[in-house]
């Protein structure tokens, strides 16, 4: 038969953890029909790959691309790294269930203004991105204040028995419409002051369909311990999967133990399936916590609504100029982004190198001066960690990447070079691959990616995206708990 695309010499490392063969791979109707040695197949498209690593495509599993699928689909942050599916609504906030009754509440406002959320039912949000047909694929987790947002008239309280009640409704209802699950984002203001007992009774709604729960926890730094603690107790409630999002040691009264913190993670995983996902930085970014602020560490101001010329500004120099101290500053810039050069680098190589951990980006495409993990990510692990660092052998970072990912989160038929599978590939030079984005130009598409396929159609070609946009909205499969080693 006569294949759509035959990518032939290439080394497959297929997402597995396994080491890489050499093989020639074809690809027809959007799906891997066959790999080998296809010397005697013809192809439509041939591209010969000697040199090259034929990958699967990468899995973004932490982002907060959940509004700029559908206003920006060429979506050539993620897509220029390798990326060829997101999975939004993360740090409890999503881009829908939400109905506004004025502007976004923090950190809401971290996905866009308020026209940005025009999805009162997850259902709209779903048809939306299938509408907009964005260049990667989309799976979605319903956020924690974002229920509270719907339906409390003040945040900064835990929710009554009917708030709590309509909360559930509009969980069950997303659930069915494709959700993966729930998120929160504890350590937010906003949600901060929800007790234990408001998540563990929302998360009930969970088992039924073999939902996550992913949590930013309640505290990243010196109470780390407690809030996986409490991360745990949820998910046991819920007979459910839980997943800690970009595990960090925050803090520089906190560095230095990822150690503990990994031990945490460990125990937990004897008898509860549970993961995490980690960025490949030192420094952290969201919006402007008044709480974080300090002189310990750099912080760069990122955005700000009343001063937007201070974007890219360390907050010192800012405090500076204005002759005020530093909480001063912070206050007058708020609403505001900001990057934090708050950790220690051997805590985020142990725990990126942890067999439990997932990468995620954590980039935010909203802000006008981001953190350079949106565009560089996945290219970093890949150069600066295995290749140059020797942090874990290349196989291990894709597999960290992509087939682990797809696992966790169920989505079938992705995340491994296998016949059958959906075609979301990436072919790159291990050689050469890098993250060019750094924290002074954060706009910079990396070196080394020769090829992206999502859905068996060339979408990014030698430095450059082509419009081709066959990306999908990816409905929860299964039961999720499958894809985690412990069993409940």
């Amino acid at each position: 038969m006569q294949y759509d695309t035959l990518i032939r010499n290439a080394l497959v490392i297929d997402g597995t953890d396994r080491p890489g063969y050499n093989a020639d791979v074809a690809i027809h109707a959007g799906r891997i029909a066959r790999i080998g040695d296809l010397r005697d197949a013809r192809a439509t498209e041939e591209i010969d790959a000697a040199g090259r690593v034929l990958a699967p495509g990468f899995i973004d599993v932490h982002t907060h691309d959940d509004t700029v699928v559908i206003r920006q689909p060429q979506m050539l942050p993620k897509l220029s790294q390798g990326v060829t599916t997101v999975i939004v609504g993360n740090c409890g906030i999503s881009a829908s269930p939400v109905s506004l009754r004025g502007d976004p509440p923090d950190p809401m406002n971290l996905l866009g203004t308020a026209s940005a959320f025009a999805y009162p039912r997850f259902g709209d949000y779903r048809s939306a991105v299938e509408a907009a047909a964005p260049a990667v694929n989309v799976a979605a987790l319903v956020g924690h204040t974002a229920l509270r947002s719907n339906h409390l008239d003040d945040l900064l309280r835990t929710a009554s028995a009917g708030e709590i009640a309509a909360m559930r409704e509009q969980l069950r209802e997303s659930l069915e419409d494709g959700a993966l699950g729930l998120s929160t984002g504890l350590a937010y203001a906003n949600a901060f002051c929800a007790s234990t007992d408001e998540v563990m009774q929302l998360s009930e709604e969970l088992a039924a369909f073999g939902a996550v729960y992913t949590t930013h926890l309640r505290s990243e730094f010196e109470p780390v311990l407690e809030a996986m603690d409490e991360a745990f107790q949820i998910g046991r409630h819920a007979r459910s999967p839980v997943i800690i999002s970009h595990l960090k040691c925050a803090g520089a009264g906190n560095w230095g133990r990822s150690p503990q913190v990994l031990a945490a993670l460990e125990n937990a995983a004897k008898n509860h399936p549970v993961g995490c996902d980690c960025y490949p930085y030192a420094a952290s970014s969201s919006t402007l916590d008044l709480k974080q602020v300090t002189d310990a560490h750099r912080i760069t101001i990122t955005w700000s609504t009343p001063h937007p010329h201070m974007s890219g500004r360390d907050l010192t120099d800012i405090a500076a100029e204005w002759d005020v101290p530093l909480m001063e500053a912070a206050r007058r810039l708020q609403p505001a982004g900001a990057v934090y050069y708050g950790m220690d680098e051997s805590d985020v190589r142990r725990i990126l190198a942890h067999p439990l951990s997932m990468v995620g980006s954590d980039g935010l495409p909203e802000d006008p001066f981001p953190h350079p993990r949106l565009w560089g990510a996945f290219p970093r692990v890949l150069g600066h960690f295995s290749r140059d660092i020797g942090l874990f052998p290349l196989h291990t970072a894709v597999h960290k990447m992509t087939g682990l990912s797809a696992a966790r989160f169920g989505l079938k038929g992705r995340g491994e070079v296998r016949e059958g599978h959906w075609a979301d590939l990436v072919l790159f030079n291990p050689q050469t691959i890098r993250d060019v984005a750094d924290f002074n130009e954060p706009q910079r598409a990396a070196e080394g990616i020769d090829g992206v396929w999502v859905n068996g159609v060339l979408s990014y070609r030698d430095g450059q995206a082509n419009g081709q946009r066959e990306g999908r909205f990816l409905a929860r499969e299964g039961d999720l708990r499958q894809g985690f080693s412990a069993v409940l």
